[in-house]
């Protein structure tokens, strides 16, 4: 007969067991914290990805942030590809991100299979003759 796994544990509980249990492997402490379940076979399969979602969750580091999207379009990529008449367009998801406005001004370095952006502050780029090639 399959006998139910315990109860996981979450939250304090759960970071101090890790805390308790760091010197075993991830995968014992993981099943020791309660993250495995037991096949037909009597196999014990360790459930890590949901180990690390408690223990992160425990930490209060969200994987998911609620609220930040509002349902409408795509997730940023932070991919671009050219177009047909060879633009390439970066979307307003990242020109927010880094608080562009409309107006501000860009040198373009090319590289060997790069590009850089070089913002422009004031006459002057804000990369003050750093240039990394």
């Amino acid at each position: 007969m399959n006998k139910p796994a315990p109860t996981p544990l979450t939250g304090k509980a759960l970071l101090q067991k890790v805390k308790e249990l760091s010197h075993m492997p991830r995968r014992e402490t993981a099943k020791l914290c309660g993250y495995y379940s037991t096949t037909k076979d009597n196999q014990v399969r360790v459930n890590l990805t949901d180990f690390y979602d408690a223990v992160l969750k425990a930490r209060g580091i969200p994987l998911s942030p609620d609220g930040t999207k509002d349902g409408r379009g795509r997730e940023a990529t932070y991919m671009v590809s050219v177009h047909k008449n060879g633009q390439i367009v970066i979307g307003s998801t990242y020109t927010k991100e880094m608080g562009l406005k409309p107006g501000d001004e860009f040198d373009i370095k090319l590289g060997y299979k790069h590009i850089h952006l070089i913002q422009v502050e004031n006459g002057k780029d804000s990369n003050d003759g750093d240039e990394e090639e």
